[in-house]
């Protein structure tokens, strides 16, 4: 729900604890290139 509403995958990725953003991709079944993008543009 909170990737859906901010599309902040970075977020995501600590918020389960994943140490690999790949990971947190595949939890979500979201293409990994749109994945690294948004990944690069998000600062936390």
């Amino acid at each position: 729900m909170i990737y859906k509403a901010t599309g902040n995958i970075r977020a995501i990725q600590i918020l389960l604890g994943h140490s690999k953003i790949e990971n947190t991709v595949r939890y979500l079944g979201v293409d990994i290139e749109d994945a690294l993008t948004l990944a690069e543009k998000t600062e936390i």
